[in-house]
């Protein structure tokens, strides 16, 4: 792919570094990060069956968090087996339109991300500030439209990026510093002027991250108000249903807006800090978000304990 003398040229592949300076351990780090990943999987599949086989969770709060889980699925789903091919059979090249569909899926899936978590914020807002309309605000086709309105709005708003970097001249080096496909990686290997596409990202976090994160705090701002007019017995009862919820947002938005930092403010593509912040940023949150909603959630604790009560009373001879 690169072209001597300057020569502008249609990238048609790029390699993929995997760990810079860590290569001669990736082998090894393959296999804790693929125990994570499969844990991600089997966990947030474990969530999504609980909440569709138990009637009584046939409610807003968990549909969303059923949405929440698909997508930690997609996300984690759309750059763990390249990783992993690199890490165990050296496989770094990505052809170029592999990489696009690569970026597309993991830019978007991200913007739904934080569209379900901004509908579980407004489910609690109405859920604790407004009881008695909940019902007939939060119906379940409504419900679903958001879920909907969510996959739309993730894919509009990133479908433009994948059409901006096919316009993009390369012809200096084909080595992303990261183990897959991410927009501020790509097209710093232009040798041409990016500033339209550094202006779309920062509308884009902007209008998508950075409202959805403003919108949601405002929510618990609300929820706050609310709660503290409340007696003590109702006010644990109020945090409790927010706990779990607030720290998917913290374990979804602190790893991005720390990439994001990262990436916009490091000089240096050989360094290891925006790879390792990338690996966390699309693999713990899959990870933790079915820990903290089993552990914190009575319902859905309480099932899980049910299900490993039966297969240990079914594998007794």
């Amino acid at each position: 792919m690169v072209v001597p003398n300057g020569n502008e040229s249609s990238a048609t592949y790029f390699i993929l570094i995997g760990l810079p300076g860590l290569e001669e351990a990736q082998f090894w780090l393959a296999f804790p990060l693929c125990s994570l990943y499969l844990i991600a999987v089997l966990g947030n599949l474990t969530i999504i069956y609980i909440v569709r086989t138990e009637h009584s969770l046939h409610e807003p709060m968990y549909i969303f968090l059923c949405m929440l889980s698909g997508l930690d699925i997609l996300i984690s789903t759309s750059s763990m087996p390249k990783m992993m091919d690199i890490f165990w059979f050296n496989s770094t090249t990505i052809q170029f339109d592999a990489c696009l569909v690569q970026m597309f899926a993991i830019h978007s899936l991200s913007g739904m991300e934080s569209t379900v978590l901004l509908a579980m914020a407004f489910d609690r807002y109405v859920a604790i500030c407004h009881p008695l309309r909940h019902a007939t605000v939060l119906t379940l086709p409504r419900v679903a439209k958001i879920g909907m309105a969510a996959v739309v709005r993730g894919a509009a708003l990133m479908a433009p990026l994948p059409v901006f970097i096919k316009q993009l001249p390369f012809c200096h080096s084909n080595k992303l510093s990261h183990s897959y496909c991410l927009h501020q990686d790509v097209m710093k290997l232009a040798c041409a002027d990016i500033s339209v596409n550094v202006i779309y990202g920062l509308i884009v976090i902007i209008s998508a991250i950075g409202l959805d994160s403003l919108l949601i705090s405002f929510s618990y701002l609300l929820i706050l108000k609310t709660v503290l007019g409340l007696t003590r017995e109702a006010q644990a009862k109020a945090f409790s249903t927010c706990v779990s919820h607030v720290c998917a947002v913290f374990i979804f938005y602190v790893p991005f807006i720390g990439l994001s930092m990262v990436h916009r403010f490091s000089k240096r593509r050989d360094s290891l800090l925006p790879v390792i912040m990338a690996n966390i940023y699309l693999l713990v949150p899959p990870v933790l978000n079915p820990i903290v909603y089993g552990v914190k959630t009575k319902q859905i604790r309480q099932r899980i304990l049910r299900l490993l009560h039966v297969n240990m009373h079914t594998s007794d001879p």
